[in-house]
């Protein structure tokens, strides 16, 4: 069963649309969500990764295509046919071309094709049932085949991308805690200095008020 569905701009990763009722019977969905958005950032910094994709990650499998200057992905449990997953997309991808094409590149904000969601979600139902005469006319339609596509696991795509994560919040971290560290040197400079001179200055304030008591007797 189709379990999510998002679009993105291949060029920077911008979600385009999403399936707004998708992931409901999803435990963990925004974990599967932000490994979706993980793998658009992926794509849109390398120009060499296929252009259909089936990726495994926990009980599902993430299925996308890309094409022109846009990735559809979808997320469908293990057992459901990899070549309606990919037929599913093909029909959200011919739609949006159509409806939405001339407007991919003008995008600005996140979502900005959000009603392109009514049409995902009757487009889902259709692939819902693998067993109806339609779907299985489309399993059994030899000119779209998929056994070519690659079959990766989540943690070999993501891989990389974690690690320069990983080391740019390291960077961070250490940048952050050498400012802390170098403000510390400064209030420890500080306060050697005052407990350095602040005795001298005792005694010279002593010394100031005694003369000046000598001066205002005398």
């Amino acid at each position: 069963m189709v379990k999510l569905t998002m679009l993105a701009r291949v060029t920077d990763g911008l979600p385009l649309a999403e399936g707004l009722d998708d992931g409901r019977d999803v435990n963990n969905v925004e974990l599967y969500k932000q490994q979706a958005k993980s793998l658009f950032k992926n794509l849109s910094n390398s120009q060499h990764d296929p252009s259909r994709m089936s990726i495994e990650t926990g009980p599902y499998v993430f299925h996308y295509i890309i094409e022109g200057r846009v990735c559809y992905l979808t997320m469908c449990d293990r057992s459901y046919p990899k070549k309606l997953a990919f037929q599913y997309l093909e029909d959200l991808k011919n739609e949006f071309e159509k409806v939405n094409g001339s407007q991919i590149e003008t995008a600005a904000r996140p979502y900005a094709f959000i009603k392109f969601d009514a049409f995902i979600q009757k487009t889902r139902k259709l692939y819902l049932d693998t067993r109806t005469q339609r779907n299985l006319a489309k399993l059994n339609d030899e000119l779209y085949e998929v056994h070519q596509i690659m079959t990766r696991n989540v943690q070999e795509v993501l891989g990389v991308g974690e690690k320069l994560d990983q080391v740019s919040q390291m960077s961070s971290r250490l940048t952050s805690e050498s400012r802390i560290y170098a403000e510390k040197a400064k209030d420890l400079n500080r306060q050697a200095l005052i407990r350095k001179w602040a005795p001298v200055a005792v005694v010279l304030g002593v010394v100031f008020f005694l003369l000046w008591v000598r001066n205002k007797l005398w």
